[in-house]
Order: structure tokens, then sequence, then C-alpha cells
């Protein structure tokens, strides 16, 4: 080996100065970070991620801000409401930092800074609203939260992207009251739908009473219409009858007259002899008149057949002979 002369010495001191002072100027910022450069105590300029330089000795790094989003837990604490009722609150927030500069020197301890804001103004909000509105509202809470936040951390260079409440417990007894509250609201809501069913029921039958009465007396119309249309028709074979009658009366046909009062008189003693309260059937004296009349009957089939059609009975599916001759 070769002893190093002092000219040797201070070059290689030399080099490894260089090489120092090198590595102390580069600086490698990690994605998600900014760092601030400090001259003198003084903020110059932000690094952002990747391969930086600085001057050695005279820049330094002053903070390394997280630019990611971030979450920040804001602790659980009571907020009284507006209707005096005590309830124990918890919620969660997430930011970005947008400026790094300012959120390391317009403000002291971010986190600590944002959690009391948002603490504060969860007291501010909740505590005017009563606790039905409180419990049944949470998106309209948190819209409102994350607009003052927002507000007031905007100085800082932060943006507070959401704030969400995820807890509201009430005290126990006021959970018993508001249970037996629903319970009630339940019961109420049952005993209405029940009516409702009732009276939709009622309703329904009484419908159908009406539509039963109103084809039953559509059923009576068309009865009454059909008896007045067979008494008509009734009323007109009678009329016929009594204008053949009235024919065989002018033309000095006896034997006419005597058979149809006969019919009649056989007719009313059917009426009499089927009748239920019919226990003995007197017949009066005109009998005889009656067989004088079925005489009479018998010699107008006579007159209208032969004298053979009253003595030999009707020969079934034939014909009645002639009696022309």
């Amino acid at each position: 080996m070769f002893p190093f002369v002092g000219s040797d010495i201070a070059l290689i001191g030399i080099v490894v100065l260089v090489v120092l002072f090198l590595f102390a100027g580069i600086k490698t910022v990690p994605q998600g970070y900014q760092w601030t450069v400090e001259r003198f105590g003084r903020y110059t300029r932000t690094l952002t991620p990747g391969l930086q330089l600085i001057i050695p000795f005279i820049d330094r790094i002053g903070q390394k801000v997280n630019v990611m989003e971030q979450m920040l837990d804001v602790q659980s604490q009571e907020v009284i409401t507006k209707d005096n009722a005590k309830v124990t609150v918890d919620g969660i927030m997430f930011f970005q930092v947008l400026d790094p500069a300012r959120a390391s020197y317009e403000v002291t301890r971010l986190d600590a800074s944002l959690m009391n804001l948002a603490m504060t103004n969860i007291r501010t909000v909740m505590g005017s609203m009563d606790l039905d509105a409180l419990l049944s509202n949470r998106d309209a809470i948190n819209e409102s939260l994350l607009r003052v936040v927002d507000q007031a951390a905007s100085p800082w260079g932060v943006k507070v992207t959401r704030i969400e409440i995820k807890d509201i417990a009430p005290p126990n007894d006021l959970v018993a009251a508001m249970g037996r509250q629903m319970k009630a609201e339940r019961e109420k809501r049952a005993v209405i739908l029940e009516a409702e069913g009732q009276r939709q029921s009622e309703i329904l039958r009484a419908e159908g009473e009406k539509q039963s009465q109103i084809l039953e007396a559509e059923g009576r119309r068309e009865a009454a219409f059909r008896d007045a249309e067979a008494r008509e028709r009734l009323a007109q074979a009678e009329a016929k009858a009594t204008e053949m009658l009235s024919a065989a009366i002018a033309g000095g046909n006896a034997l006419s007259v005597n058979y149809f009062i006969a019919e009649k008189y056989l007719k009313a003693l059917e009426s009499l002899a089927t009748s239920p309260n019919q226990k003995t059937l007197i017949l009066p004296a005109e009998t005889t008149q009656i067989l004088g009349s079925l005489a009479g009957i018998g010699e107008i089939a006579k007159a209208a057949f032969g004298p053979d059609a009253v003595a030999r009975p009707p020969v079934r599916g034939g014909s009645v002979p002639s009696t022309g001759g």
C-alpha cells in the first residue's frame, strides 16, 4: 500500500463533503404527502411527491403534511336538546388538507382544532332542535354540521368532506318512555285500521244489499210485466171467445151458448173441489142442466165430426177421419 500524502487526504475530504452535501440536498417526497421548506425559519415553498432538491444547511424540511383524505373520530359528548332532553352523541369527520402551508402555519395542532370545532358545532346545532326532530332528521343535522365546520376550517387550508353522527343515545328512562309512546301509537293505528276495516265491510255489505234489492225489484218488475202481458193475452182470448159466442148467438146456434156456460160452470166446480179446505162437495140442483149442456156439447161434436166421433175414442198418433162426403 502506498501512503496517502496530505493533498490526497484533502481531496478525499472534499469528495466526501460534496457527497454529503448532495445527499443532504436531495429529498424524496412519498405519494400522498407534501413537505414544506423553511429557509432560516421562514416558509419558502412546498415540495410535491417525487425527487426534490433543497439547499443543504440553508433550507430545511418544516412540516411533512398528509394530503390524503383523513378520518377524525369525534368523541362522545352530552347534548341538551331544545326540550331539555339530555342525549349522548358521537360522530365521525372526514377532511383533506388542500394547502399544506396554511395547514402548517395558520393553526396549531390541526387535528385537535378540527375535533373541538366539530364538537362545539354539534352542541350548537343539535341543542337547537327537539328530541323528536333530533332522532328523525340525521341527514339534515349532518348537512348543517358539514356546512358550518367546512366554512370554519376553510382558512386553515382544509376541506371537510363529510360529517356523520354515528350514535344518539337518550337516557334509559327516556328510551322506556319512547317505547311506551311507540306502543301506544301502534295500538292507536291498529284500532284505526280495525275501525276502517269494519267501516269498509259495512259499506260493502250495504252495497250488496242495495244491489240485491235492485235486482229483486227488477225481477218483480219483469214478473209484473209478464203477468200483465199474460192477462192481456187472456183478455184478448176471452174477448175473442166472447166475439165468437156473440156471433153464434146472432146466428141462432144455442148449442154454442150451452157449451160456453157448461165450461164455465165446470171450471167453477173444479175450483170448489180442489180447494185445500174442501171436505164435502154439495152439487147444486142445476147439475141436471150441466148434463144437458154436456149433451149439447155432444151434439156439437156430432155436427162437426160425424155421428161416430163421440162414441169412438180418439186414436193415438192418428188423424181425425174426414166427414166430407
